[in-house]
C-alpha cells in the first residue's frame, strides 16, 4: 500500500453484500480498496438500513437513479480508520469515525458557497453507480470521516447520518426557541427531526403518523403531542403551527400539513415521495408561507455528533434489529413484516 498503515493487519480481500438485481443480494469477495493520497481506509463497524436501501432492493431505482450494474448498498455507516493516504494529516489510524458518505468536487459554485450537497458531481454512497458500506472496508476522503467520542456506540456513530438530515431540515426553516413545530411522518428521520427541534428550543413539537407504535415512540422521546392522521384533519386536532417538517413524502400528509400552518409559517419538504404533486398555491400566498425542500445535508456532521454526545438525542434507542452481512436481505425486508421496526443495523464484520 502507498498508504500509511499497519499493513500486516489488513487482509487483501474482503466480503461485501452486493445487490445484483432487483430483489437479489449475494455475498461476494472483493479486493480491499487502497486509499488515495487524501483518503482513509475504514473498517466498517455498523450500517443502518435506510428507506433508500429498501427502495433500491425492491424496485431497482429511485427516480432517475437506476441500478444498472451490481451495487453495494448502505450509507449510514461508522467504523475505524485502519490506513491513511500519504497526504492525510488530519486523521490517524485507530480513530473511530462517523462516515459522511459523499465526495464532491470542491470547485463548483455550490461547493464554494458551502452547499456541497448540491454539487453536480457529488458521489454518494449506495447511489448508482457508487458503492456503499455493506462491506468490510471502504475508502473515504479524510475530511468526511468525522471522529466520534468513545461515549458514542458504533450504532450511534452510524446514525449520525440520518441525524444530520434532521439538523439540516431544522436549519433550513430556522427552528428557534418558542416555535410550535409539527413533524409529519414518524419514521427514523421524522423522529430525529422532532428531537432536533426540541433541542433547538421549540416550545411545542407535535408528531403525526398512521403507525401507533411509532407515535408512541415519538411520545416516549419527548413529543408534546402525537396525532394519528387517520383520526381526522390535522387542522382540527392541533392549533396552527409555526414550522412544518414534512418527513413522510406522502401526498395526503403534505396537504394535511399545509392546512395546519399558521400565517407566515415555514414548511420544509424532507420526505421524498411523488415526483410531482399539487400544492395549495392560494393558501401559500394568502398566508405568506415559506416553502422549501432539502437534499441530504451540508456541514452538519459536527453539530449532529455534538447533539448525540450531549445526550439531547438518543440514537441507540432507534435500533430495532442487528444483522450480520449474510443477513442483509433479512434486514432489508424486516420492516415489511414488523410494524415496530425503526432502524435495523448491519454489521459487516460479523
Amino acid at each position: 500500500m502507498s498508504a500509511i498503515a499497519p499493513t500486516s493487519s489488513i487482509a487483501s480481500e474482503q466480503t461485501q453484500a452486493v445487490l445484483l438485481k432487483q430483489g437479489v443480494v449475494e455475498l461476494e469477495q472483493a479486493a480491499v480498496p487502497e486509499p488515495g493520497p487524501h483518503q482513509v481506509l475504514i473498517e466498517v463497524a455498523a450500517v443502518g438500513i435506510c428507506g433508500s436501501d429498501v427502495h433500491y432492493f425492491d424496485h431497482g431505482r429511485i427516480a432517475d437513479f437506476v441500478v444498472e450494474q451490481p451495487l453495494v448498498l448502505g450509507h449510514e455507516a461508522s467504523g475505524t480508520v485502519r490506513a491513511i493516504g500519504s497526504a492525510v494529516t488530519d486523521r490517524r489510524v485507530g480513530q473511530r469515525v462517523a462516515m459522511e458518505p459523499q465526495e464532491t468536487c470542491g470547485r463548483c459554485t455550490q461547493c464554494l458557497t458551502g452547499r456541497y450537497n448540491l454539487c453536480p458531481d457529488v458521489q454518494f454512497f449506495a447511489t448508482p453507480p457508487v458503492n456503499g458500506a455493506f462491506a468490510q472496508y471502504v475508502v473515504l476522503e479524510s475530511h468526511r470521516a468525522h471522529p466520534v467520542p468513545d461515549s458514542l456506540s458504533d450504532e450511534a456513530a452510524a446514525l449520525i447520518e440520518p441525524l444530520s438530515v434532521g439538523v439540516w431540515a431544522n436549519q433550513k426553516v430556522g427552528v428557534q426557541p418558542g416555535d410550535r413545530v409539527l413533524v409529519t411522518g414518524a419514521g427514523p428521520v421524522g423522529l430525529l427531526c422532532a428531537d432536533v427541534a426540541r433541542a433547538r428550543g421549540a416550545a411545542w413539537v407535535g408528531v403525526s403518523d398512521t403507525n401507533d407504535y411509532r407515535l408512541q415512540t415519538a411520545l416516549g422521546r419527548g413529543a408534546s403531542q402525537v396525532i394519528n392522521a387517520t383520526a381526522g384533519p390535522l387542522s382540527d386536532q392541533i392549533d396552527p403551527v409555526d414550522v412544518i417538517l414534512e418527513c413522510s413524502g406522502a401526498t395526503p400528509a403534505v396537504h394535511a400539513a399545509f392546512a395546519a400552518a399558521a400565517p407566515a409559517a415555514r414548511v420544509v419538504l424532507v420526505g421524498m415521495g411523488a415526483a410531482t404533486m399539487e400544492l395549495p398555491v392560494a393558501l401559500i400566498q394568502i398566508k405568506e408561507l415559506v416553502v422549501t425542500g432539502t437534499f441530504r445535508y451540508a456541514n452538519c456532521y459536527p453539530a449532529a455528533i455534538a447533539l448525540a454526545a450531549s445526550g439531547l438525542v438518543d440514537l441507540d434507542g432507534l435500533v430495532t434489529g442487528q444483522y450480520g452481512l449474510a443477513q442483509a436481505v433479512e434486514a432489508l425486508q424486516v420492516a415489511k413484516k414488523d410494524p415496530t421496526t425503526l432502524k435495523p443495523m448491519v454489521y459487516p464484520g460479523r
